[in-house]
């Protein structure tokens, strides 16, 4: 499809673009970094010094090893080369540690392994419809998407900034979809499965990948009306699948069965006494609920509807991660969240099944599903929006409609990483990256799709806009009132709150593109 297309312009654009994103990864180094900077660290500690039989008992740091074995592996490869740069970084015992030589072997570390999102990118180009092409190569919907994903704000913030190691296992994963895109489903299933036993949040996608691999590759042939042909089931495709995913399992899993420390892996990968938000509220329908559990509580204290004694003083928003009793509304149980996830999910899984509509239906599946469990998952992470963001750059160059969705998507979910980033240096830096990928996200695809209607309408224009005034109230007003001694949570509440409406405003109209699609196209065939 676009095989040739991949070396537009001689190919050296995107070496250019790839080129000139890692040489601001590297401008970003003597940056802020958070905790996870140590958590990081403690792991590679944790695995180099340690006997594979303690990785996930050690607890020595409160920063445990809580990701998949297949990462823990990964920490371990990394340490056999830190060791060269800083032996003391793998001290276990050294808490909080930290050197110049420690900075730059975690920097690049994260730098070098972004090899493979790059890759991914580029594999992702080819997947691309070539049929809306401009003159000029800054209107080519592979350029843009290049810049979209390579470019994309908030993994240069929440991996080269905050640090984490998003970039290679996003690579991973848009690798995979790649691959199914290019219909080697055996090789986009192995991405998948080994990327699942690296980090379990890629769980919240992995309905599609079954649905749409049982679908669209066991069953080899539908009926004229799209529903599947139950001869066509194909028990060597499925066994080649299943073997797939029972190998990978035994080989992350296997050492700890054979230690009979699954439970004690478990129970580390899904701590579930964490409570229902993180710190900072991701900004979801449970900041919603929250939110509105709050303004309850105060209106019923004013009234004198509720007694001030029986109100518990911690807070969600305290910075605390902790077990919560709303004072209003019922109180939200791990069951609770997995039972709305699953219901949110359902609708579109049914689309995948019923009415498959090819590689490009099964990705809006895995956005909605990432979405999803974004919207009503327990303990969900900020960060986890960008499961949903790189996916969706992919169908934002193809339609208009997608291409909204998007950007509303990528700018609330972008800005609702702002308070991540809290230091004052790191301010303008995230304020001008911010701005740099949203003027450029919505004038190129403005500019790819303007032979049809805006893309926002009036309502939407103004909500975007009105970021500019949350974050001058959160970063240069509220901070110089009495109300920030008084109430510190203001901003993290207000920004959780306002980019939860934009957030759950694109999943909506996600949702209503896919099932008004699905009807049309079965009107069209009856």
């Amino acid at each position: 499809m676009a095989a040739s297309g991949s070396a537009t312009g001689g190919g050296h654009w995107f070496s250019a673009l790839a080129l000139g994103v890692t040489l601001l990864k590297c401008l970003l180094i003597p940056t802020y970094h958070s905790t996870d900077f140590e958590v990081h660290r403690n792991w590679l500690a944790i695995t180099h010094s340690l006997p594979i039989s303690q990785w996930y008992y050690e607890a020595t740091s409160e920063w445990t090893l809580d990701y998949p074995p297949f990462f823990a592996w990964f920490e371990y490869a990394l340490s056999h080369i830190a060791k060269y740069f800083d032996q003391e970084m793998l001290n276990i015992h050294n808490l909080n540690y930290y050197s110049s030589r420690t900075l730059l072997f975690q920097r690049f570390s994260v730098i070098l392994t972004d090899a493979l999102f790059v890759y991914a990118v580029h594999e992702c180009c080819k997947c691309i419809d070539g049929k809306r092409t401009g003159k000029d190569l800054t209107e080519k919907p592979k350029f843009i998407l290049s810049v979209l994903l390579l470019w994309n704000f908030g993994l240069l913030i929440v991996d080269h900034i905050h640090f984490q190691y998003n970039g290679f296992l996003s690579g991973l994963l848009l690798l995979s979809i790649a691959r199914l895109f290019q219909n080697r489903h055996i090789e986009g299933a192995l991405l998948f499965a080994v990327l699942l036993h690296l980090k379990h949040i890629y769980l919240y996608v992995a309905p599609a990948y079954g649905v749409y691999l049982l679908r669209s590759y066991c069953f080899t042939a539908s009926k004229p009306d799209g529903s599947v042909r139950w001869s066509s089931f194909s028990i060597v495709r499925v066994t080649s699948l299943g073997l797939i995913v029972f190998l990978v399992s035994a080989l992350s899993l296997g050492p700890f069965l054979a230690l009979n420390q699954l439970p004690q892996v478990f129970s580390r990968l899904f701590p579930f006494k964490r409570g229902l938000c993180h710190a900072y509220w991701a900004p979801n329908f449970w900041a919603l609920y929250n939110a509105l559990d709050k303004v309850l509580s105060v209106i019923g204290l004013q009234l004198k509807l509720l007694d001030p004694s029986q109100i518990p003083r911690a807070s969600m928003t305290s910075g605390l991660v902790q077990q919560f009793q709303h004072t209003v509304l019922p109180s939200v149980s791990p069951l609770a969240t997995l039972i709305c996830t699953l219901i949110a999910i359902l609708p579109s899984v049914f689309c995948l099944w019923f009415k498959p509509q090819g590689p490009r239906g099964f990705l809006r599946c895995l956005v909605l599903c990432a979405l999803s469990s974004f919207m009503f998952g327990w303990h969900v992470h900020e960060k986890a929006i960008l499961l949903a963001i790189l996916p969706m750059s992919l169908l934002s160059v193809e339609k208009a409609g997608d291409a909204r969705v998007f950007l509303i998507l990528a700018t609330t979910g972008h800005y609702s990483l702002f308070p991540l980033l809290f230091t004052a240096p790191e301010l303008p830096i995230k304020i001008l990256l911010m701005l740099l990928f949203t003027v450029y996200s919505i004038s190129s695809l403005k500019t790819l799709f303007r032979k049809e209607k805006p893309l926002f309408n009036w309502m939407e224009t103004v909500y975007l806009l009105g970021l500019g005034p949350l974050e001058v109230c959160c970063e240069f007003l509220l901070p110089f009132t009495s109300w920030k001694l008084k109430y510190p949570f203001i901003p993290l509440l207000l920004t959780s709150v306002y980019c939860a409406v934009g957030i759950t405003y694109a999943w909506t109209r996600l949702y209503a593109s896919v099932l008004t699609g699905s009807l049309v196209s079965k009107t069209k065939k009856h």
